[in-house]
């Protein structure tokens, strides 16, 4: 943070800027030319880091750091490296940089109940001392787990109290730049430790302190290259000495900014040094183990070759474990741990789940008959547990029933410490009384009204067909069919003034052609073009009123089935309709916010039974209630009621923990992790969406039609054709009426039983044909000689095509009742 001030002063004033201890990768965006690092970027560390994890094969890691700039700074280079190498960053645990004792305890034990093992450390010296501290005291530094520290803290483990060294970090992991060995470096460091024995001063020296030596050794090259300075600073404001902006202009700023970025390439004391994009770069990494007081070097990292156990220059690129020395890991074991472990360390949650004296489907308690051991199922249950799994560590918990009182009992029991969580449908709203933190929601907020849809019996009628045109616009729709088709007779008159025939008849056909075009079922000719024009309009016309027909048709038929009774609340409150609300709710109070009256209040228990009763006996005619408890109910009664905005926000419902609990962020954090994945969906439809209608049996959906709704046509087209049947026999009888009134029904009788009796006797003889018949034979056809009734032989022209001869018979009975003769008469058609 004093980096970044000071690198804008530097590039207001155009003075270069050199740190030697500024590492976070943020400083490097702000591209000042005038800033230079004389130490090495954090996230040049990133890869030996990876490289290690990999090495040892470990899938999970979990980061710790400083929650500030300079612990934010690595992680988000380390997390992306991480992803591209397929590890996976399972947590990611920061400490405040004044973080008390039990806050550093709590934060450990949270991890302590994580399967991963694999730590890595980020943090600032003192903290890190304390961190290791509360670790080893609860038993973090044993075998099993892995500890590996970043190079801010490896290089400053000189400055460490040898007792926490040994005591709490023995088997410690870390990395370093590599500072390659030399006589110059040899000479300072004696002459620097005899020095501060001299002077009675530490006499520790780390790598930061060799840039130091170094940058400033660059500066001093620069400045012999830029030659005598100028010091004189221009533009400075009089009294004026705190305004940023007043800040003057280096004279040689510009030219010894030029000098240090162009410095060429000398041997330091920590090496090879030159600035390159206003930093220095680093070839290799030193990885240590920490054994004793002190790290011992187990291995190198380098960019092109990879680990190595030594620093070789024809060595090949590895990430294998084997090309490191003998390690000691934490709990003095040479066995690498595998990086996971079972979790049995660890607190127990108390997590108290409200016992309503209903079942409802977001909290059920059922107890066992024999034992009285409680179980706990329900959405609000699921939810949680779907939490609990999403957290980047396990967490043991039980469930106990509560049935004390109601919301605030129960969070008064959370705030006194009986329960560290409380779980059910619990909606998150400002509580004075009670000290408490709440998670964020998992379910939908806000308060909505629910109605009944409209009564549709009167879209259920026989008649709803005529519904959609009004009783003026069916008659002056049939006024204009009549006379449109008058018209049309006129103008057809005009033009065809020899026009024969019955003048009645042909108005009713034009009359009829006109009422034809309803659908455009028309045929007759039209020859007159005024009648064409008046059709042609006249078909448009019809177009627009049969389609509009059917249009409002079909949106009677389904759309007006969907629509709610009510959608005005302000149409309530001043009618003063009864609404519904649930019974010991805030609901009550938002609807006295809105100006309902106490008499229009109407309280209701549940959903489950209560507030369908109430609409069914008309006690009320809408209610309010959270879109949570809202939604199972419309699952049940969706072909009855709908939701109607506007929404009135609320908390929604979440999760209760004890104030100032450390599972509020994570389990917040896990809340929209379950929600992302579409989780929380899942249990939704589970407890709360219904597939299809439960009483779709009773009640006709919105898509479906009956017979009732066209019982109407059916009449009409029955009568119709009853009535035309009619007149058909009507005019038949009138017809054939001598025929009738001279009909003996007794004659065809006899004539039906004499043809059945023929038929017979034609099968009989087709069966016998080659035997002689016996003259006794009934079936026997005797000739019949010749009578009065003689047949007259038919003569026919020669010269006519003539070819069709009418047959007339009669039946002659004989003596014997058996026997019948057929006398045929032949006759010509014109005789």
């Amino acid at each position: 943070m004093q980096a970044n001030f000071l690198i804008h002063l530097g590039e207001e004033a155009h003075v270069p800027i050199i740190s030697f201890f500024a590492t976070s990768p943020s400083l490097s965006y702000l591209r000042s030319p005038y800033f230079f690092r004389a130490t090495l970027n954090d996230s040049s560390q990133v890869q030996p880091i990876t490289t290690i994890v990999q090495a040892f094969g470990w899938k999970e890691v979990v980061p710790i750091y400083t929650e500030n700039e300079y612990g934010e700074g690595l992680i988000p280079f380390l997390t992306d490296t991480f992803q591209e190498n397929k590890i996976r960053v399972l947590y990611k645990s920061t400490i405040r940089p004044l973080a008390s004792d039990e806050e550093i305890v709590a934060e450990l034990y949270k991890l302590m109940t994580m399967q991963t093992r694999v730590f890595i450390v980020h943090m600032t010296r003192s903290l890190s001392t304390r961190l290791f501290t509360k670790a080893n005291d609860i038993g973090m530094m044993s075998e099993g787990y892995v500890w590996i520290i970043t190079d801010g803290i490896t290089n400053s483990l000189n400055f460490f109290d040898p007792s926490t060294i040994i005591n709490s970090m023995q088997g410690v992991i870390g990395v370093k730049p590599h500072v390659p060995k030399s006589k110059e470096l040899e000479d300072f460091t004696s002459r620097w430790k005899n020095r501060s024995h001299q002077e009675k001063t530490s006499s520790d020296l780390n790598v930061f302190g060799l840039w130091a030596y170094d940058a400033t050794t660059a500066l001093a090259m620069a400045v012999e290259k830029v030659g005598a300075l100028n010091f004189s600073i221009s533009n400075i404001a009089k009294n004026s000495t705190t305004d940023f902006e007043s800040v003057g202009v280096s004279q040689n700023g510009i030219d010894l900014r030029q000098a240090l970025s162009s410095a060429p390439r000398f041997r330091g004391l920590s090496g090879d040094f030159s600035f390159v994009d206003g930093q220095i770069q680093s070839s290799a990494f030193e990885i240590v183990n920490v054994i004793g007081n002190v790290p011992k070097r187990i291995g190198f990292w380098t960019p092109k070759q990879g680990i190595v156990r030594e620093l070789k220059f024809d060595a090949v690129n590895t990430t294998s474990r084997t090309n490191l020395k003998a390690i000691t890991w934490p709990g003095e074991t040479t066995h690498f741990p595998n990086g996971r472990n079972v979790p049995t360390n660890g607190k127990v949650l108390r997590v108290g789940v409200l016992e309503r004296h209903f079942q409802s489907d977001f909290v059920r308690v059922e107890r066992d008959l024999i034992t009285n051991k409680p179980s706990f199922s329900g959405y609000c249950i699921d939810v949680f547990k779907a939490v609990m799994e999403a957290l980047p560590y396990s967490v043991l918990y039980d469930f106990f029933p509560f049935d004390k009182g109601a919301y605030d009992a129960l969070l008064r029991e959370l705030s006194h410490g009986n329960f560290d969580v409380v779980v059910g449908d619990i909606t998150i709203r400002e509580n004075r009384s009670h000290a408490v933190d709440f998670t964020i929601p998992y379910t939908e907020s806000g308060v909505m009204m629910i109605v009944p849809f409209k009564d549709n019996k009167n879209y259920n009628s026989a008649w709803v067909f005529l519904k959609p045109l009004t009783w003026d616009l069916w008659v002056t729709s049939a006024c204009f069919f009549v006379f449109i088709g008058f018209l049309v007779w006129i103008l057809e008159r005009q033009i065809n003034e020899d026009f024969n025939g019955n003048p009645l008849q042909q108005v009713s056909t034009s009359i009829w052609f006109s009422f034809s075009t309803m659908v455009f079922s028309h045929k007759e000719k039209v020859v007159s073009n005024l009648a064409r024009f008046v059709v042609i309009i006249w078909c448009f016309v019809v177009l627009i009123l049969t389609q509009s027909y059917t249009a409002s048709l079909s949106s009677m038929l389904t759309v007006h089935r969907l629509e709610p009774s009510i959608t005005d609340v302000q149409q309530l409150i001043k009618k003063g309709h009864p609404v519904g609300y649930p019974n010991a709710s805030f609901v009550g109070d938002i609807l006295k916010g809105m100006e309902f009256s106490e008499s229009q209040l109407k309280g209701y228990h549940t959903v489950y039974g209560d507030l369908n009763a109430a609409f069914s006996n008309k006690s009320i005619v809408a209610a309010f209630d959270e879109i949570p408890y809202l939604k199972p109910f419309i699952g049940r009664h969706c072909s009855n009621y709908t939701m109607v905005p506007p929404t009135y926000k609320t908390g929604g419902f979440g999760f209760a923990f004890r104030k100032s609990s450390p599972l509020v962020r994570d389990v917040s954090t896990a809340i929209l992790h379950v929600i992302e994945e579409g989780n929380m969906l899942k249990i939704e439809k589970k407890w709360l969406l219904s597939d299809s209608c439960p009483d779709s049996s009773n009640t006709m959906s919105s898509s479906n039609l009956s017979v009732n709704s066209f019982k109407g046509l059916f009449v009409i087209v029955g009568v119709a054709a009853s009535f035309a049947l009619i007149i058909f026999m009507a005019m038949l009888a009138y017809e054939h009426k001598s025929f009738l009134m001279h009909l003996d029904l007794k004659v065809l009788w006899r004539k039906y039983i004499l043809k059945h009796e023929d038929t017979v006797t034609a099968t009989g003889i087709d069966t016998h044909q080659d035997q002689a018949s016996p003259p006794s034979s009934p079936l026997s056809i005797a000739p019949s000689p010749p009578t009065q009734h003689s047949p007259t032989r038919s003569t026919v022209s020669d010269d006519t095509d003539e070819t069709f001869t009418h047959f007339k018979g009669e039946l002659a009975e004989s003596h014997n009742p058996r026997h019948r003769e057929i006398i045929i008469y032949i006759t010509n058609e014109n005789s």
